[in-house]
């Protein structure tokens, strides 16, 4: 009896045993399926439906445009469109912008510019030098350029934790894009007309595949689906906190009215490499009222949203010799733009040929005078 007893329990232990390897084998499974379901779920938020291409371009569309980015984009976006020339503009052949921008994220930047950073408005209704179908057509030449293939975004919101995600962007993004997302070697993120242009999904879809042919990297690898969803709503979030308050001005300058403080006393700048000029240099001599003529060499849109007081609107793609014509060459002229120089040094480069020796760029541009604290003006352009 009692040896029965003992087989008797040494065999249900035994099946005991082999009952929970089962269970326990089941357990693995049911968790690995579900596993698998999870992230299989996950994958399929990542899958983004197919989007005909645009219109094709005509061979003289295609032309005109090609002669428009070369004239009015290639200084900072470059001749290959690799971007990142002056003042680290974008790249414009990165296929995961074209998949997901075109046409309004692209073509809205272009037309309306991007307020707090050097990309001006290029659309004429702002005061830019092309027309809608131009612009149009410019965007399209880039989709074309750039052999990528559209995607559909979603126009709903992408909620998520603004606090989490200001944690995971200040470790990964901020070196870059600037804590509050203000833009350093790369875009701003937290610029008023890019959130107002760029849907939720757009920004999202730049955070899980990145930008090829700039140092931003895909972090759909990287970062969890919720990750990424937080640090979208914390960019979302940034657009409260840029602010900018100017003076009304509703008349452009005349001819009559380009030398600033005709009367005074010209300047005496000790230029940096023969060239530059200060900011705060330039403020002091604006205090004491000396003569001389300020040219703001930004596509004019952006001169209307800011510019320092008394500067005239001279585009770098402009006719220099006419617009300055009937300035003395006698008179100092100081030449800005956001870049903050490659627009102005090739104006003043042209003056210099010209004879105009009295000319200096603005070393830190209009944003470096702006974060200096010195005055700026709005200006409404009048028929």
């Amino acid at each position: 009896m009692k040896r029965f007893s003992l087989l008797t329990l040494n065999f249900m232990s035994h099946q005991v045993k082999k009952d929970f390897s089962v269970i326990s084998f089941s357990i693995c499974c049911f968790a690995l399926l579900g596993s698998t379901l999870i992230h299989a779920k996950e994958s399929e938020s990542y899958q983004y439906e197919k989007l005909p291409p645009p219109r094709t371009l005509t061979q003289e569309q295609a032309k005109v445009a090609e002669a428009n980015y070369k004239k009015y984009c290639i200084l900072c976006h470059g001749e290959n469109r690799q971007g990142h020339v002056n003042d680290h503009a974008p790249s414009l052949r990165s296929q995961s912008l074209f998949q997901s921008g075109v046409p309004h994220a692209v073509l809205r930047a272009m037309s309306f510019g991007r307020e707090g950073t050097p990309m001006g408005g290029y659309l004429d209704e702002i005061g830019g030098p092309m027309s809608l179908d131009e612009v149009w057509n410019l965007t399209y030449w880039l989709f074309e350029k750039s052999g990528a293939e559209r995607v559909k975004l979603s126009t709903e919101p992408v909620h998520g934790d603004i606090q989490l995600g200001e944690k995971v962007y200040q470790k990964e993004c901020a070196s870059c894009h600037g804590k509050k997302g203000e833009g350093i070697t790369a875009p701003a993120l937290g610029n008023q007309s890019a959130l107002a242009h760029n849907t939720d999904e757009f920004i999202r879809y730049a955070i899980r595949h990145g930008r090829q042919d700039t140092p931003m990297p895909a972090f759909e690898n990287k970062l969890s689906s919720t990750e990424i969803d937080n640090i979208t709503a914390f960019i979302r979030s940034r657009g409260k906190d840029w602010t900018m308050k100017t003076t009304v001005l509703k008349q452009l300058p005349t001819p009559d009215k380009y030398i600033i403080n005709p009367q005074g006393d010209n300047p005496k700048f000790k230029l940096q490499d023969g060239l530059y000029v200060s900011s705060e240099d330039l403020n002091n001599a604006l205090v004491k009222k000396q003569r001389m003529v300020l040219l703001d060499t930004r596509v004019t849109s952006v001169w209307q949203r800011v510019h320092i007081e008394g500067a005239i609107p001279l585009p770098y793609y402009a006719d220099v010799a006419e617009v300055v014509k009937d300035i003395p060459k006698d008179v100092q002229i100081i030449a800005y733009c956001s870049c903050p120089r490659a627009a102005a040094d090739s104006i003043i480069h042209q003056l210099r040929s010209m004879g105009y020796k009295n000319t200096a760029t603005l070393y830190e541009g209009i944003f470096g005078w702006m974060n200096f604290g010195y005055p700026v003006m709005h200006g409404e352009i009048s028929e």
